[in-house]
């Protein structure tokens, strides 16, 4: 966006990210999509062309256990951005989230496939596509959204534990750690490299057809996780053993089918192969290290929360 003479603010409540990471050109306000009066002091002053909406507590698994916390977050706080774009005219909404929303057994995803999702964060981010679908028609709020899953890349929070399993994987090799995997490690997911993202999302202003459209966007070539923890091991150059947790209450295979954005995206490159991206990844990974975040301490239901999750948290009970 900077790069395209955009004037560009980002909000970040900080929970996962690092000031270092956001160019010096753009202008840094730290604070959440659940503080209103900020939302609406920073629409007032600055006149936005568009939003774009990436804030989420994006772990999947863990929503079934933080109920509320999650639809204060996810929902909520989507609601409150899109109120700030329809009172001050946003030209475009650009929201992402995940594939989450489809659900088990509707491989290859399609975009026309009938959302089924299975957790709470995939039930919060459908909601929200559908009061920007209200939101337009009500209103005239244009948008687009995207559906991305299992981005990786540079800049990332490998430090996170419940979320994004390649900053995880390359945590654990450089802390001397096992790798973990819930169940047996043959569930199936495609792995999409961050620029690959980015760019089409960036894209989209240009281009109007895009306006209440929805897109898969990122790899699409599944891989097992077991496949995805040598793939990680080699990028890293180092070997660590395999560890088998309890599986835990997750959709076994999601990968999606993405005709439709060539379609729409003259541009399009075709998705950075898993090695390419992962040999990218690691070199930034090394030269940062191991890091460690916060643990979650907010559970609000401790009933057939994973063995391994507990004993993190039991701290708190």
């Amino acid at each position: 966006m900077l790069d395209r003479g955009y004037a560009v603010t980002v909000l970040d409540d900080m929970s996962g990210g690092f000031a270092e990471n956001v160019p010096a050109a753009a202008r840094l306000v730290q604070g959440s999509v659940l503080d209103t009066a900020l939302l609406e002091d920073l629409c007032t002053q600055h006149s936005y062309t568009a939003i774009y909406h990436l804030a989420a507590y994006a772990a999947e698994g863990l929503s079934h256990f933080i109920r509320s916390f999650n639809y204060q977050h996810n929902l909520i706080g989507s609601v409150n951005l899109i109120n700030a774009a329809v009172r001050h005219r946003v030209r475009r909404f650009v929201f992402t989230y995940s594939i989450a929303v489809y659900g088990a057994g509707q491989v290859p995803m399609l975009e026309s496939t009938a959302p089924q999702p299975e957790d709470p964060y995939g039930i919060s981010k459908y909601a929200v596509e559908l009061d920007l679908k209200s939101a337009h028609e009500m209103f005239g709020l244009a948008y687009t959204i995207f559906r991305p899953h299992n981005v990786y890349g540079e800049l990332q929070n490998i430090g996170d534990r419940y979320r994004n399993v390649i900053g995880i994987f390359m945590n654990q090799i450089m802390a001397n750690q096992p790798l973990t995997i819930f169940g047996n490690g043959e569930q199936k997911r495609a792995f999409s490299y961050v620029d690959d993202v980015a760019r089409p999302m960036v894209d989209c202003l240009d281009l109007p057809d895009t306006c209440q459209q929805i897109f898969n966007i990122g790899a699409d070539q599944p891989y097992s996780v077991n496949e995805l923890a040598q793939a990680v091991m080699h990028a890293m150059g180092q070997q660590v053993p395999i560890q088998h947790l309890e599986a835990r209450n997750e959709v076994l295979d999601a990968y999606w089918d993405q005709s439709k954005i060539a379609k729409f995206f003259p541009n399009l490159r075709p998705p950075t192969s898993l090695p390419d991206g992962l040999a990218r990844m690691a070199a930034w990974a090394k030269k940062v290290g191991a890091r460690q975040t916060r643990l979650f301490m907010d559970v609000e239901l401790w009933d057939r929360l994973p063995a391994s999750w507990e004993a993190e948290f039991s701290q708190k009970r």
